[in-house]
């Protein structure tokens, strides 16, 4: 034979190497792309939650960001720096603003440049004298002026807006509510030294303070004539002295209430809702011995009243109900206190915030709810005296002493938040005492938004631990049955069935417990507690009379198949209770024990309440905690088992002390993650709760949770609000509590599994 010439045998061994080092070429490329695409599947699950993360942050972020001012332009006083500045007013754009002097002379301008754009005088009489001037509700934009001669003149700065050729065109006007010329005020024409004013549509209130030390507060209603005709004015006048001189006159929006600050520092409250016979509730001292009230200003929405004075203190207060049901004016909050005597406060039209001016310079930046000093800043070497804030509160104006005046622009978007607004108790407009609330819009445009977050979570964490509590004993003993006790046939049927449970929608749960669930368990209250007796009863009793049958009669039914035989008897015992509900309900709760709870234990009742949703959360959690815990008990290796076993422990022994201490890392792992989905959990709570955000243990009440309310009012929000990016860091609250449940998890999990892995 050649020495090339190859054999049959040696040909087929080539072409298997050949074929073997193809196959481990092949292997080798499949290992590689398997292990890259695992790898790259794992980094773009962390990239997308760390971009979810930075997302929700990216919106949350401007809520705290501090508040800015930057100064537009500086201009002598429009109108001429020789008369005596009453008041500054802005448009809605902040592009005209307004200036009335002690002239009476009212006077539009541009804000940017302060070029003239009208003007216009309020009084022929040069007789007249402007005594007292005040500036009503800056929403409606009433100027009220006074005189020597006991008139006064009521006049709205308003603009209207149109478009000729495409361009927008602001046009200032004055409406004058009890008409142009001057209407007599103090009919024996004495003198007037302070006024207050405010108009609507169908009444304008008038209260001034006279030379003689007695009060008018006069109150012009319109009556409708016939045929639709124009009506004519009734007055009604009512005139009551004061004991010390008035320094302060303030009248609120909707005329019900009447301020009077003198100087002694006193505040006199009075009820004016009798505009005939006002009524002096209270005379309450609001400063120091020795200070003097400067400053004396309504919040927006007319119910909280702005003090500040001599030191620089600014204080709110409001009427709030006694213990008897009557009002009360109180002190509810201090801000910080400014370098000078306070000069000027101006209430932003919308917001609970205010501008403040005093003698040294400084412009101060306030927000009444989240009690935050936002700005401080001296932007003038010497007394400023007057400030107006446009009504998006996005520009001001400022005046000094020499009749200069600055136009600003203000970056304050999200004044409303801080820790103390979002996590704390605030003491809201209207209510008696500090609380945790959540009430994020109204039907009135004086509404203070509520934005505590604490509800929110509180509702959370007790829709949570009502369902983990429900469902954690029900799935990790039924795990630890199904993968040690039950027959691995009837194991092949059970454990599917439970965890294609996981896959029933939430929102069917919802629907469920909310229209089924909710008002059954109202009906039969007594029964479902009664469940929890008779169930656990009924199966003691199965469980000792089964040991009493004879052995013939227990080997029919094959070990690991006795849950099969508890099912009907569980049954039996679930009709039994609810079929007593009535029954007991009849006997012991008057009939009805919703009520019965209210009245005698206090416990409120709603239908839809934690109870429901607990049963209801704890269904959509089971299939989780069950299959996590059912695997890991049953993937405890069999030598463990055998080994206790054959050391003469019992299997409920061998089950206590090695199979749970080896799958215990698993379970608690099933557990954190069953609470980090019931925390998660939307459609459910929102379907199955009255959606209440209140803070109330009490499981026959109702709850609001984080997730929830992001689902419920996400739609309604404006985009780029405080509403909008306080539901955004729910979401980041929600997002912070997952991974921290799912950390934690991991932790012990790992903790025990090297604690228990010597096993």
């Amino acid at each position: 034979m050649a020495a090339t010439d190859i054999t049959p045998s040696e040909l087929a061994g080539s072409f298997n190497s050949a074929a073997f080092a193809r196959y481990r070429r092949r292997r080798d490329l499949k290992d590689i792309a398997a292990r890259y695409l695992v790898a790259a599947g794992g980094i773009s699950v962390i990239f997308v939650l760390v971009l979810i993360a930075f997302y929700l942050l990216y919106v949350v972020v401007p809520l705290f960001r501090a508040a800015a001012i930057e100064r537009l332009g500086d201009y002598p006083a429009p109108g001429g720096t020789g008369a005596v500045t009453l008041f500054y007013g802005l448009e809605e754009k902040g592009e005209i603003g307004v200036r009335a002097t002690a002239e009476g002379n009212v006077i539009f301008f541009k804000a940017q440049d302060g070029s003239i754009l009208g003007e216009q005088y309020l009084f022929s009489d040069p007789d007249s004298r402007i005594t007292a001037f005040t500036a009503g509700d800056p929403a409606q934009g009433l100027l009220a002026f006074a005189t020597s001669k006991g008139t006064a003149v009521l006049a709205r700065h308003l603009y209207r807006t149109t478009y000729p050729d495409g361009i927008r065109t602001i046009t200032p006007y004055l409406e004058f509510p009890l008409g142009e010329k001057p209407v007599p005020i103090s009919k024996s024409g004495i003198a007037i030294e302070q006024i207050a004013a405010q108009s609507n549509e169908d009444r304008t209130v008038v209260a001034v303070v006279m030379a003689n030390a007695q009060i008018l507060l006069t109150s012009f209603t319109k009556e409708s004539a016939f045929l639709g005709d124009e009506g004519s004015l009734v007055r009604q006048d009512a005139i009551f002295t004061i004991a010390y001189p008035a320094t302060h006159l303030a009248l609120d929006v909707d005329q019900r209430e009447m301020y009077v600050a003198d100087d002694r520092g006193f505040i006199s409250y009075y009820d004016i809702t009798d505009h005939a016979a006002p009524r002096l509730i209270q005379r309450v001292h609001a400063v120091p011995d020795g200070t003097s009230i400067t400053s004396l200003q309504f919040l927006s929405g007319g119910i909280s009243l702005l003090v500040g004075d001599s030191r620089g203190v600014i204080s709110q207060w409001f009427p709030v109900r006694d213990e008897e049901n009557n009002y009360t004016l109180k002190p509810v909050r201090y801000f910080d206190r400014q370098q000078a005597a306070i000069t000027g406060i101006a209430p932003e039209y919308f917001r609970k915030g205010f501008l403040t001016v005093d003698e040294q310079g400084f412009v101060g930046l306030y927000h009444t709810t989240s009690e935050r000093t936002l700005k401080l800043e001296r932007v003038a070497e010497g007394a400023l005296d007057y400030v107006a804030v446009a009504p998006r509160a996005n520009f001001m104006l400022l005046e000094n002493t020499n009749n200069e005046v600055s136009f600003w622009r203000v970056e304050n978007r999200h004044p409303e938040v801080s820790w103390h607004s979002l996590w704390g108790k605030v003491w809201y407009e209207s209510r008696q005492q500090p609380e945790y609330i959540w009430q994020s819009s109204s039907a009135s445009s004086d509404f203070e938004p509520k934005f505590s977050l604490t509800p929110l979570a509180f509702g959370t964490l007790k829709a949570s631990f009502y369902a983990i509590l429900f469902a954690v004993p029900l799935a990790i003993l039924g795990a630890i049955y199904t993968a040690y006790f039950m027959h691995p046939r009837m194991r092949a049927l059970v454990k599917p069935a439970i965890e294609i449970m996981a896959a029933l929608p939430t929102v069917i749960l919802g629907f469920i417990a909310g229209l089924w669930l909710a008002p059954f368990t109202e009906k039969h209250l007594p029964g479902m507690f009664l469940l929890l007796l008779f169930i656990p009863i009924a199966v003691l009793i199965s469980a000792w009379v089964w040991y009493r049958l004879p052995l013939r009669l227990r080997h029919w039914l094959p070990e690991g198949w006795e849950a099969a035989a508890l099912v009907p008897v569980i049954i039996v015992a679930g009709v039994a209770a609810i079929m007593l509900s009535q029954p007991v309900e009849s006997l012991y709760f008057g009939g009805n024990l919703p009520r019965w709870l209210t009245q005698n234990l206090g416990l409120g009742f709603d239908q839809r309440n934690a109870l429901v949703v607990g049963i209801a959360m704890g269904f959509a959690v089971i299939p989780t905690i069950f299959s996590i815990s059912e695997d890991a008990i049953y993937s405890v290796p069999k030598h463990l088992t055998t080994g206790s076993l054959a050391l003469g422990a019992t299997p409920w022994q061998t089950m206590m002390r090695v199979v749970l201490l080896t799958a215990s890392p698993g379970i608690f792992s099933a557990v954190m993650i069953g609470l980090g989905r019931a925390v998660g959990e939307t459609m459910i709570v929102v379907m199955a709760t009255g959606n209440t955000p209140i803070i109330d243990l009490n499981i026959f009440e109702g709850l609001r949770a984080l997730s929830a309310n992001i689902a419920v009012e996400m739609p309604e929000s404006e985009v780029g609000s405080t509403h909008y990016r306080i539901l955004f860091l729910a979401g980041l609250v929600l997002f912070l509590a997952t991974f921290m449940f799912n950390t934690i998890a991991e932790v012990v999990r790992q903790r025990l599994r090297a604690k228990y892995s010597n096993l």
